[in-house]
């Protein structure tokens, strides 16, 4: 009886620790941007979201964010069909290169792209302008740091599922005359989808709130090469009632977005784990 009461205590104890740490680390101070943004009233935020600089921040936020979630979705399913059902020389080291965003710092990648990509003093850089193309403070090296920030994401979701579902009702399609493309789209992308999906939504969720490696690659140039969170640091670093709003209204934006995200994921596990 002794034990029991003690484990019981023990366990709400815990408990109150973590729902205390969450409240003081993310919960409190998400909740305090909420009050901030409609603390004048929900006109100005309606002023703020009608301005052409957050449209356009907006607009270049969801584009990049976009097209790094498809190149993160293409690769991360090639790389983790390749890390789970290959053998070949080099693999432990690409499979430690995978986790190489996620320990890295957003800046220092951003700034290993300009070294590589600039105009002015990358290797390919000149290259790429003479042929038309600009990298560097530009859309594409946006979505190139958004992408290389957010792949580990969508292939440790996929790596766990292949190894689950195994090879075996691959190998039957494949004996029965199944191509290799026939057996990905009929086998194995069924099995995979509830992983892939909540891949997908972590992927989504972290392109639109980078702000390091994008920074340095984008200047910040406002109605050219400025995203949301780079708008939501330069507005709340100037002066005057309006430039805060619009930042707190940014802000707010990018954390609901990140909540729904929350909200999916949660409504999707249960269906994947029920799925398999």
């Amino acid at each position: 009886m002794h034990d029991t009461a003690a484990h019981r205590v023990t366990r709400w104890a815990l408990r109150l620790i973590v729902i205390g740490y969450l409240l003081f680390l993310v919960i409190w101070p998400v909740a305090l941007v909420a009050a901030k943004t409609f603390s004048n009233g929900l006109a100005p935020v309606i002023d703020a979201l009608r301005q052409p600089e957050v449209i356009f921040a907006f607009q270049l936020t969801l584009s990049a964010a976009f097209w790094a979630v498809v190149i993160n979705t293409i690769f991360g399913v090639g790389i983790s069909l390749l890390l789970v059902r290959y053998t070949f020389p080099g693999r432990r080291a690409l499979n430690a290169m995978v986790d190489l965003p996620l320990s890295v710092s957003p800046v220092v990648v951003g700034l290993a792209l300009v070294l590589v990509y600039s105009g002015r003093t990358g290797w390919l850089g000149q290259s790429l302008e003479q042929a038309g193309l600009q990298v560097i403070y530009a859309p594409p090296g946006i979505i190139m740091a958004t992408a290389f920030v957010s792949l580990p994401l969508v292939i440790r979701e996929l790596v766990p599922v292949l190894h689950e579902i195994g090879t075996e009702q691959e190998q039957a399609a494949r004996s029965l005359g199944a191509s290799g493309l026939q057996t990905f789209v009929r086998i194995t992308l069924p099995a995979i989808k509830w992983g892939l999906i909540y891949g997908v939504v972590l992927s989504l969720a972290r392109s639109l709130g980078e702000f390091g490696a994008v920074k340095i690659v984008s200047g910040g140039v406002a109605m050219r090469t400025q995203t949301a969170t780079l708008l939501v640091e330069e507005r709340y670093q100037q002066f005057g009632v309006v430039n805060s709003i619009t930042a707190y209204t940014a802000a707010f934006i990018l954390a609901l977005i990140a909540v729904i995200a929350l909200i999916i994921i949660t409504s999707l596990r249960p269906r994947r784990e029920t799925s398999q």
